[in-house]
């Protein structure tokens, strides 16, 4: 039995952390705001820090306490440094660290399915495999001309996760997943070559998030109350964005730069990539720090201003006005901010117990 290795988990989360606090701050320079680090050259890290640096530690880290085999903690440790390696300028070094961080993600993925031939295993492997060929491909191909790639690895990531965690109310997951992943996998792809294969990707992203609108504990749930009302208006709402990003992609087709391509990296990367990892972080946070995180009412304010911080934002696309925009953007800046801070108190302040239930369906 190997020694439950707590404080390194605790360091990773910290290097994510700091990808995150990274990641936002250069949201703030491309937004042409203030900033605490007013770095030009950040504003073209952004995505990456924020989609493979923060997201790609956090969700690696996880799946390397589920393996519990103390090699599987260097994907989360390399992916990590790659991110400070970008924010820190060594721009070679943080491509080649995120190359090597995925590729050991996807390693830890293989592993867990090698130890229980589980079929949700495989779509992991699978969203594992579209990071690590976004950050190979990002050696010669800029970050917007990735986005499909970058949304796919986060979609099949967290819809295989969903489906795990209510395994006993959505039915028939492995094998629906299956349909969805071929696709998925090869569209963002396509794109590449064939731009308008954006619109058969963006109709995917919707078939799936209306499954999964449908089939998860949404509608269950969002009667009820405490964390369970909690955790069902953050799935819900993070797959409503995923519609309307799947709505602008069919309509305006790829594009990379301007309103609509800010619309859909954050109704997919905010609205639903963020609003999920709050989702979750009453099962996240319990594994990696053998601590629970008890559910409180202050964890509604961060998540409702996440929320209203995106439309605002898109209010603003849509008067053509940059002052408004900016407002929204900085509103969803300071409720991941505030989530980040009371979930941290609540940690902290918990009682420890013994066990704690992961939130199923």
């Amino acid at each position: 039995m190997r020694k439950d290795p707590v404080k390194l988990r605790i360091g990773l989360l910290a290097l994510g952390g700091v990808s995150l606090l990274a990641g936002l701050n250069a949201a703030l320079v491309a937004l042409g705001v203030w900033a605490p680090v007013n770095e030009p050259r950040m504003a073209d890290i952004h995505g990456m820090v924020m989609t493979l640096g923060f997201m790609g530690t956090l969700i690696s880290l996880e799946r390397a306490q589920s393996l519990r085999q103390n090699w599987a903690y260097l994907a989360p440790a390399v992916i990590g440094a790659g991110a400070l390696a970008l924010v820190t300028g060594r721009l070679a070094l943080g491509s080649l660290l995120l190359i090597q961080g995925t590729a050991l993600f996807a390693l830890v993925y293989v592993a867990l399915w090698w130890r229980a031939r589980v079929p949700l295993l495989v779509i992991q492997v699978a969203s594992a495999l579209m990071a690590l060929l976004a950050a190979i491909l990002w050696l010669f191909f800029a970050v917007n001309e990735l986005i499909p790639l970058l949304a796919s690895y986060l979609v099949l990531t967290i819809a295989s996760e969903r489906a795990e965690l209510a395994a006993l109310t959505i039915k028939n997951a492995p094998q629906i997943l299956a349909v969805f992943t071929l696709p998925l996998a090869l569209l963002p792809v396509a794109t590449l070559v064939w731009p308008d294969a954006i619109r058969a990707f963006g109709l995917t992203i919707i078939l799936l998030a209306i499954w999964l609108l449908r089939a998860d504990i949404v509608r269950k749930m969002i009667f009820t109350s405490g964390l369970y009302r909690f955790n069902a208006a953050a799935l819900g709402m993070g797959y409503i964005w995923l519609i309307v990003a799947g709505l602008t992609w069919i309509v305006n087709g790829k594009v990379a730069m301007g309103a609509v391509y800010d619309l859909t990296i954050h109704a997919t990367f905010i609205g639903f990539g963020i609003s999920m990892i709050m989702a979750h972080a009453p099962v996240i946070f319990p594994a990696v720090l053998s601590r629970p995180l008890p559910y409180h009412v202050a964890l509604w304010p961060p998540l409702v201003g996440l929320h209203v911080g995106l439309a605002i934002r898109f209010a603003g696309y849509l008067a053509g006005s940059n002052p408004v925009w900016h407002a929204g953007a900085i509103v969803n800046v300071l409720s991941i901010l505030a989530f980040v801070l009371s979930a941290a108190v609540l940690v902290i302040t918990a009682k420890p117990t013994k066990a704690t239930p992961a939130l199923r369906g």
